[in-house]
């Protein structure tokens, strides 16, 4: 094998890590958030746990597309590629119908995110691992050619904007009462999911 094929394998294997990482954090994001929010009676800490499980399904998309690297012809890896591109597309939908269901019922409701230390220390743990996994897969991706781990790293990039929404909202209700604001931000965060979804989906279109 090349300098080159053992570089861009090497590549695939990272990019594969990043996955792992990234659908490990978020299961356990999501199953702490949930644990923690139900005893504390924290609706937003609940909504962001369920929020981290949808989120994982985009990183096991890209676990079952990297893990076929080297198994296959150049023919159906590229099949597999505009597959995966596809199901994480579809990603992009569920989490923007869960954002918008969440964001409408929050404003009709009048719910504010509830002041939690337990959801603020999460939040802020995301903001820490999360852009360093959305920069590194992103930049994995385009070395490797893979359009499905850059749409990927985009939706981290989101998920990274709607936990500084989320604290910026924590923040807003506790210091101005104003109980809005991230429900606001949660229904633009919807168009941007929408339009990466599709984005990623018309990829297959160009394969």
């Amino acid at each position: 094998m090349s300098e080159k094929n053992t570089t861009k394998a090497e590549k695939f294997k990272f990019g594969l890590l990043l996955s792992y990482i990234t659908v490990g954090y978020n299961v356990v994001e999501g199953i702490v958030s949930v644990i923690l929010g139900s005893i504390t009676g924290s609706i937003a800490l609940v909504g962001f746990g369920l929020d981290s499980f949808i989120e994982s399904l985009s990183g096991s998309v890209m676990i079952w597309r990297l893990r076929k690297h080297g198994k296959i012809s150049e023919e159906e890896e590229e099949a597999v590629e505009a597959k995966a591109a596809t199901l994480i597309g579809v990603t992009f939908f569920i989490l923007a119908i869960y954002v918008l269901y969440e964001a409408l019922k929050s404003l009709m409701n009048q719910d504010a995110a509830e002041p939690s230390l337990f959801g603020i220390v999460i939040a802020i743990l995301s903001l820490l691992i999360m852009p360093f996994l959305a920069y590194q897969k992103n930049k994995v991706g385009k070395e490797i050619g893979s359009h499905s781990l850059i749409a990927d790293s985009k939706q981290t990039i989101v998920c990274v904007m709607m936990s500084i929404a989320l604290l910026i909202g924590l923040a807003a209700n506790y210091l101005f009462g104003v109980w809005w604001l991230d429900s606001v931000a949660g229904l633009f965060f919807v168009v941007i999911l929408v339009k990466e979804g599709y984005v990623a989906i018309k990829y297959k279109d160009l394969c």
